[in-house]
């Protein structure tokens, strides 16, 4: 009988083993993806903040009467750069739907980007289009990225 016991012991022992694992497992990879959502929060943030300011001096340059066009086409490219790097960011974190809306928001902005260069005011039709072109595609972004972090749709 006493060998029973020390096979009581055991599978006890293998048990709260196995359940330990477990349970460290299942923190582990709640605290990865934890870790995810922050890094994806923070640079969601980073993306949308340098959209904004790329757009708010590209409607600064449309606006603009008096700069020369090689300044405008040097101003509107410096304006855009930084948005590459956070771009190449999005395309290693961010979730498949957010990376599509993002690289069309991009592309979008590129376009304004390549209007304002070319000295498109901001009252011409073409401007005014790409602009709206622009704001759809950002929604569009924004949604994605509310749903891809878990904080639902936007509230009318």
């Amino acid at each position: 009988m006493p060998w029973m016991t020390l096979a009581s012991a055991v599978v006890g022992a293998l048990i709260a083993t196995a359940s330990a694992v477990l349970l460290d497992r299942s923190r582990w990879r709640r605290e990865q993806d934890d870790r995810l959502l922050a890094v994806r929060r923070v640079l969601y943030g980073d993306y949308l903040t340098s959209l904004s300011e790329a757009r708010n001096a590209f409607r600064s340059l449309a606006r603009d009467t008096e700069t020369a066009p090689a300044d405008r086409a040097r101003s509107a490219r410096e304006s855009f750069a930084p948005c590459y790097g956070l771009r190449y960011q999005m395309s290693i974190t961010a979730g498949p739907d957010v990376l599509a809306a993002s690289e069309a928001a991009f592309r979008r902005l590129r376009d304004v980007r390549d209007l304002a260069a070319s000295g498109t005011r901001a009252e011409d039709e073409a401007y005014a289009d790409g602009r709206a072109d622009y704001e759809t595609a950002l929604a569009r972004l924004r949604e994605a990225m509310r749903l891809d972090l878990g904080t639902g749709p936007a509230q009318p």
